[in-house]
């Protein structure tokens, strides 16, 4: 049998807490969340949560966006297209205003 390593208490460090898929956020939460980063003044964090919220990509494919995959020269694109790592398959989105 394994050993597991649960800590000084025993206890499991997820038990209690809601596990597996959560409810997606409300349209007031992500405006909380998008001025809460504004005043912040974290431009990258903003940047990511706003495409995140536009592409509606996984994280590990979020995470691994490039500007160059984003960008034509000096410029944001209004849409682009990134191949999902889990299915395989190309997503196109569209970049609105706010995120660009």
């Amino acid at each position: 049998m394994t050993n597991l390593n649960l800590g000084s208490s025993g206890k499991p460090w997820n038990k209690g807490k809601l596990t597996g898929q959560k409810p997606p956020l409300k349209l007031k939460e992500i405006w909380a969340i998008r001025i809460r980063l504004q005043i912040a003044k974290r431009h990258r964090d903003l940047a990511l949560f706003n495409l995140a919220i536009d592409s509606k990509l996984r994280s590990c494919d979020l995470v691994k966006i490039r500007v160059k995959d984003v960008t034509h020269g000096a410029t944001v694109a209004k849409r682009a297209i990134v191949v999902q790592q889990k299915t395989g398959k190309p997503v196109q989105f569209e970049i609105t205003a706010q995120a660009r």
